[in-house]
């Protein structure tokens, strides 16, 4: 016992030095004689309250408060969040084993519980120092209570502490256990709300911490039904301002601000649109023609959530509509050097392609050669899927098929019948299939070596991959020689 009181002693003592090296120790320090008394009284608080719960008053019930009613709202998010808790009980590492890391967070979490403004801001500061991207970080502040406590914190009217707590709320939800914790807490009511604050920094954390949190269903629940969707819209306009020159009396550091805040905005609907009602509800809030203005940018950045609101709302049809006026955007993307804007681009493609019209404007707007040029990506599997989709698609119109034998698509087509995954073998196969109804491309694709990959793909136990194959197969049976 003796032993253990002693290295519990240096253990303390290794902290409290780790706590006064922070690099925002001396700038944030207002009151040095004040901090000392703050600090002593920290030492002597000692080890042995490590699981007391915040004392911020009537905030400490958030979880009961908030939790219980939306799982109601959902039987099936709750059996998740119970299946994920389970695993999370069951993956936590003995203590023993934890580094000096997860003991030094839970002593600064502790300091915020402190109410002195100061102390509070360097504590958020000192956490922020961690790597909050380990895991180990990210539950030893959920261990201590250190979750309610950021969260009380977002309600202040302390500045620097509400900045402070969404740093570190925005880095640790990358974690899907925590974002179930921060739901449960009623933090993204909180977060939504602060939306409509003046301060730019704390609508852009905000919004990107609800882009990480909203990652399951009843987070996007959450936040549609507490009005954030039509103010994370609003976000978007942040950045619809003209290109070329006037607005010259916006100085660049104001612009960048805008962008960020606009992306920011961005990220947290590309979270949110993965829900149907929820694209309804952005739909409404008029989030369509802000994303026309948006893909126009040449910010990467701003671009690829862009890009993948259009990839996920392709899927209703008020958002293919629309798109035919993105197409000539959309399509110029593909050139891009950023092989994620690409993949979003060529996705979206792929989903609105089932429109005739749109398949004439990829090829109007010189789509088609950019679509082929990415068959060459095969070391990109999800970038390949994508491209593979779109042309998939584009081939259905006669016309799309004559560039793509004057490309020599086809044959680029075959040699990917191997040695791939199965979302990008359905797509191959099926633009065969489509490019296969005309007699010249049949002996194509025989004289390619594509009729003996495609029987091997019959032992196959894809449905999809089966149904595209036998079509591709009718389609070649029509020449006399591929039937041999």
């Amino acid at each position: 016992m003796s032993s253990t009181a002693a290295d519990n002693s240096a253990s303390e003592k290794h902290q409290q030095k780790a706590l006064l090296a922070s690099r925002d120790w001396e700038i944030l320090v207002t009151d040095r004689s004040a901090l000392r008394r703050e600090h002593t009284a920290l030492s002597k608080s000692g080890g042995s309250d490590r699981r007391n719960n915040s004392r911020l008053g009537h905030h400490t019930d958030r979880s009961r408060r908030t939790g219980h009613t939306n799982y109601e709202l959902d039987l099936s998010s709750e059996e998740d969040d119970e299946e994920d808790d389970e695993v999370l009980e069951r993956a936590r590492p003995d203590q023993a084993d934890l580094p000096p890391e997860y003991w030094q967070i839970q002593r600064l979490v502790k300091y915020l519980k402190g109410g002195n403004p100061t102390a509070t801001v360097i504590a958020l500061s000192s956490i922020r120092d961690f790597n909050l991207s380990v895991e180990t970080c990210q539950i030893a502040i959920r261990d201590v209570g250190g979750l309610e406590v950021l969260v009380n914190l977002l309600e202040t009217d302390d500045l620097e502490c509400k900045i402070g707590s969404l740093h570190i709320l925005k880095e640790i939800s990358n974690n899907k256990h925590i974002r179930r914790n921060i739901a449960d807490l009623g933090g993204l009511q909180t977060m939504v709300k602060l939306l409509d604050e003046p301060e730019k920094d704390v609508k852009c954390l905000a919004a990107e911490t609800i882009a990480h949190v909203a990652k399951f269903k009843r987070a996007r629940r959450v936040v549609r039904q507490n009005d954030g969707i039509r103010r994370l819209v609003a976000l978007l306009e942040s950045a619809t301002v003209p290109v070329h020159g006037s607005s010259s009396y916006m100085t660049s550091t104001e612009n960048a601000k805008n962008i960020e805040i606009a992306r920011a905005g961005a990220l947290a609907l590309w979270s949110l649109s993965r829900s149907n009602r929820n694209k309804h509800a952005m739909q409404q809030a008029g989030v369509i023609p802000l994303l026309a203005k948006l893909l126009k940018s040449s910010n990467d950045n701003m671009l690829i959530p862009v890009a993948g609101i259009i990839e996920e709302c392709a899927t209703d049809q008020t958002y293919r509509t629309a798109v035919r006026e993105m197409i000539p955007d959309l399509v110029k993307n593909l050139l891009s050097a950023n092989d994620d804007l690409k993949k979003h681009c060529a996705s979206a493609i792929f989903k609105c392609a089932e429109d005739k019209e749109i398949r004439n404007l990829v090829r109007r707007y010189m789509g088609l050669r950019p679509l082929h040029d990415l068959l060459q990506k095969t070391d990109n599997k999800p970038l390949l899927a994508a491209a593979t989709g779109a042309i998939w698609k584009c081939a259905i119109s006669p016309e799309n098929i004559i560039q793509f034998q004057e490309f020599r698509t086809l044959e680029a087509l075959v040699q990917l019948l191997t040695n791939q995954p199965e979302e990008v073998l359905v797509n191959v196969v099926g633009a065969l299939a489509e490019c296969a109804k005309e007699s010249e491309n049949r002996v194509t694709i025989r004289k390619a070596g594509g009729i003996p990959s495609l029987i091997n793909l019959l032992t196959t136990t894809n449905p999809d991959l089966l149904v595209n194959t036998c079509t591709a197969l009718r389609q070649c049976a029509e020449d006399l020689d591929s039937i041999q």
